[in-house]
C-alpha cells in the first residue's frame, strides 16, 4: 500500500486493486515503479483535469459487480448517470437498488468513477466516502472547483 495526495492505493502485479481516501492523511514512504502511473493519474485528476489514460486495474468482485464497474468506466468525465440508467443498460432485469449495491462496493474510487452516479432527478445519493466529497468531485469535473488537494482538505 502506498499513500499520496490523501489517497491510499493498493496494487498487485496486474494493476490497482484499491483506491480510497487515506484515513490518517500522511504521505507514505514507498515509491514503487508500479505506482508511478497511479500517482500521475491522481495528480492530473485532483488538479481538475481529465486524465488521458487509465492505469492498469485489477478489479475483483462478482460477475455482476464487474459488469457494473465496467459500465462506470464508460461514464464520461464531467457527466453523471443514474442508478436506473445503469440498470437499464444491464438488460433491464436488475433493479436500481442492486446496481447501487454494486456501485457502493467499488474498490477503486475515482478511477472507476462511482461518484458520477446520482439518484433519480439528479439527487446526490450514497457515496462510501460521504456526500460532501462526492459533491466536490462532481464540481471539480464540471470545472466549478479549481483543484482538490486531498480527501480531508478544503477546496482551493
Amino acid at each position: 500500500m502506498v499513500r499520496f495526495h490523501g489517497w491510499e492505493v493498493e496494487w498487485d502485479e496486474v494493476g490497482v486493486c484499491s483506491l480510497r481516501p487515506a484515513t490518517d492523511g500522511g504521505e507514505c514512504c514507498g515509491e514503487a515503479a508500479d505506482t508511478y502511473r497511479v500517482r500521475e493519474w491522481l495528480e492530473v485528476y485532483l488538479a481538475g483535469r481529465e486524465p488521458a489514460f487509465t492505469p492498469p486495474l485489477h478489479l475483483q468482485g462478482t460477475p455482476f459487480q464487474l459488469r457494473v464497474w465496467q459500465l462506470l468506466l464508460q461514464v464520461p468525465y464531467g457527466t453523471t448517470t443514474t442508478y436506473g440508467q445503469l440498470a437499464r443498460l444491464l438488460d433491464g432485469r436488475m433493479s436500481p437498488q442492486a446496481v447501487g449495491q454494486a456501485v457502493g462496493r467499488n474498490p477503486v474510487a475515482l478511477i472507476v468513477p462511482c461518484h458520477r452516479v446520482v439518484g433519480a432527478g439528479g439527487r446526490l445519493t450514497g457515496y462510501a466516502y460521504g456526500l460532501e466529497l462526492k459533491r466536490r468531485l462532481l464540481l471539480l469535473e464540471q470545472g466549478r472547483l479549481k483543484a482538490l488537494t486531498d480527501y480531508n482538505s478544503q477546496m482551493i
